[in-house]
């Protein structure tokens, strides 16, 4: 990884917005505050042995261009004769201080070194606390808010832009410790020739704040690599989830030139910043070049100072010229990766969320009806799926759902799990608003059969047990013999230890419909909603299916959404929704003696039939 730096640390936190731009990555500091303080005080430590090193480095050459001029003394008395020699010959004292560069250069690289493990364990601790720390956000969102974000997008930012938060917080972290390197250095100009000291912050200075331009122009561009990179992601995510329906439309060809134009807009975004970025370094390197070779000249003409000290400020100096070309190539690298940051900013933000309000009481049973009075929901607040809905489910009873696509029967069976909160009204059981109940007690109880089940990239034997871990081998294989599913699992190359893939890819429609099924007789729930569970079984599975769930629902309260209405001759209420508003109900037969809307579906159905 590439992450060095330049310009002094002050420059740095205001030509970059530092403290505004990544005050993310400063405040993650907390999570790890004792490695991060080890590596500040190893780094600073090895900044001091870099100030006795270049000390030691002025005492050499004088022993080598002036033997006969009186020895460098630091003024402690002890330390200048036993450790320097100065009553010592000159060859000694040249011995002696040459052994003294050597054991300071490697005291120095010991701490170093320490410093710098201290800074990759905090990299990786800060990564591993970004990532909870979104998981924790993510999976404390209400489920409308998924609704509204790109999943290749959230994908994205837990991975590409991961990595490179750890790259800005390891170029954050060098920052910090080879400031305290530039501040030895610093001093140690002042204190051989404040004179040209003095000249080299000007000439530099100006030479950074030139620079600073560049790399504005190329932070304002890296937020175009975000949103590109956010783009690939979802372009492949959506490719590789929708195999099938590419496969079975023959859009391979249509599928490849767009993710072919999505490869290519990153490469586009990047050459913008590369082109700028590139040039920070040569344009640093040349002018400090010139800036050099120019004070070396008059300081030679105008006898400054002694050779001694001339070569040891130079060295001091040129020791800084890569620093300073190396820092305005890393503020560039921030710069680029700006866009990072507030991607991440944005999803920790707390501010623009709705968070999902847990209740407090916990679900033991339901005793008497779940509620529904005078309920609107919309996914939108200006457009309404669902208008005044009122319905009660009595305990123990089967209601079903019924209706034209687009109606409001999932989102109202929704609203009973509480995926959703109504905008208006409210849903009680057993008289309490179901807002106050701990929702995790009241789901334990519940268990949910989807039209398109979700089907995890685990076993078989996981995917029956999956919010049911206690189940035991016997429950789940009885569960999936209930679900008529034991057979195809037993020709499995695994049998239930079997491995299906990536949203059950290895499995037809009809065999993950019933793995989901038997999901949800292993949990033996409370209160069951079935939402076309048997849309995308055969007819004789799906009548095998049947004569289990009518049996399975005995005794429990049972939402069921139906497409067939022959599946829902037994239910004790049938609910007519249209256009999101309840236009009939009662009784199966009743209903079709009243020769209203459900008639219509019933006549509809029989006549396709």
């Amino acid at each position: 990884m590439y992450l060095k730096f330049s310009r002094s640390t002050l420059h740095i936190f205001k030509s970059t917005n530092f403290w505004k731009n990544h005050h993310l990555i400063i405040r993650e500091f907390k999570h790890f505050r004792w490695i991060a303080l080890f590596a500040i005080i190893f780094s600073a430590l090895a900044a001091s042995f870099e100030g006795f090193g270049l000390g030691f480095l002025l005492v050499f050459l004088q022993s080598l261009t002036t033997p006969n001029a009186e020895p460098v003394k630091t003024g402690i008395d002890w330390f200048d004769i036993l450790i320097l020699g100065i009553n010592a010959s000159t060859m000694e004292r040249l011995y002696r201080v040459s052994a003294l560069i050597v054991t300071t250069t490697c005291i120095r690289a010991f701490f170093n070194y320490t410093s710098a493990l201290c800074v990759h364990n905090s990299e990786i601790n800060l990564v591993n606390h970004l990532r909870k720390s979104i998981f924790n956000q993510l999976e404390s969102q209400r489920l409308i808010y998924f609704g509204q974000k790109n999943s290749g997008e959230l994908i994205n930012t837990l991975t590409n832009e991961m990595e490179r938060i750890r790259q800005i917080f390891g170029g954050v972290a060098f920052l910090i410790t080879r400031g305290l390197t530039l501040v030895v250095y610093s001093i140690s100009l002042f204190v051989l020739s404040w004179q040209l000291s003095i000249v080299s912050i000007l000439l530099f200075g100006l030479l950074a704040v030139g620079l600073s331009t560049l790399n504005k122009q190329i932070r304002e561009r890296s937020f175009k690599i975000t949103k590109a990179n956010d783009h690939f992601t979802a372009r492949a995510l959506e490719f590789i989830e929708g195999i099938r329906t590419v496969h079975a439309f023959s859009t391979q060809d249509f599928e490849k030139q767009r993710y072919y134009r999505a490869s290519s807009d990153i490469v586009k975004a990047w050459r913008k910043v590369y082109w700028i970025s590139l040039s920070v370094r040569p344009l640093a390197e040349s002018l400090s070049t010139c800036i050099l070779i120019s004070m070396i000249c008059v300081a030679l003409v105008t006898g400054l100072m002694e050779v001694s000290t001339l070569l040891t400020f130079f060295f001091v100096l040129f020791r800084l010229v890569p620093m300073i070309q190396d820092l305005n190539g890393a503020v560039a690298f921030l710069s680029s990766q700006a866009g990072a940051v507030e991607n991440i900013k944005d999803l920790l933000k707390t501010d623009d969320k709705q968070y999902f309000q847990n209740g407090d009481l916990y679900f033991s049973s339901l005793n008497r009806s779940i509620d529904i009075i005078a309920v609107n929901f919309g996914y939108k607040p200006e457009h309404l799926v669902l208008k005044d809905i009122t319905l009660t489910i009595e305990q123990g009873k089967m209601v079903a759902l019924v209706g034209a696509s687009g109606g409001g029967k999932t989102t109202l069976a929704d609203l009973i799990a509480r995926f959703y909160d109504p905008n208006d009204g409210k849903i009680l059981i057993d008289g309490i608003n179901l807002q106050k109940f701990e929702i995790n007690s009241l789901r334990r109880n519940m268990a949910i059969v989807s039209q398109k089940s979700f089907i995890f990239n685990t076993t078989v034997r996981n995917n029956i047990s999956y919010g049911t871990p206690q189940a035991t081998d016997t429950e789940i294989i009885e569960a999936a013999r209930l679900a008529n599913a034991l057979e195809f699992i037993q020709q499995l190359p695994a049998g239930f230890d079997t491995i299906i893939g990536t949203d059950g890819v290895q499995l037809s429609g009809g065999q993950q419909q019933r793995i989901a099924i038997a999901r949800a007789l292993v949990r033996d729930p409370e209160i069951l909603i079935l939402d076309e569970p048997t849309s995308a079984l055969d007819s004789i599975t799906e009548q095998v299916i049947q004569e289990l769930l009518d049996k399975f629902t005995s005794g429990r309260t049972v939402i069921v959404i139906a497409h067939r209405l022959s599946t829902i001759a037994k239910a004790d209420k049938v609910i007519v929704l249209e256009q999101g508003q309840i236009v009939e109900q009662g009784k199966y037969q009743e209903l079709l003696e009243q020769r209203g809307k459900f008639w219509q579906y019933y006549q509809v159905q029989n006549e396709v039939g």
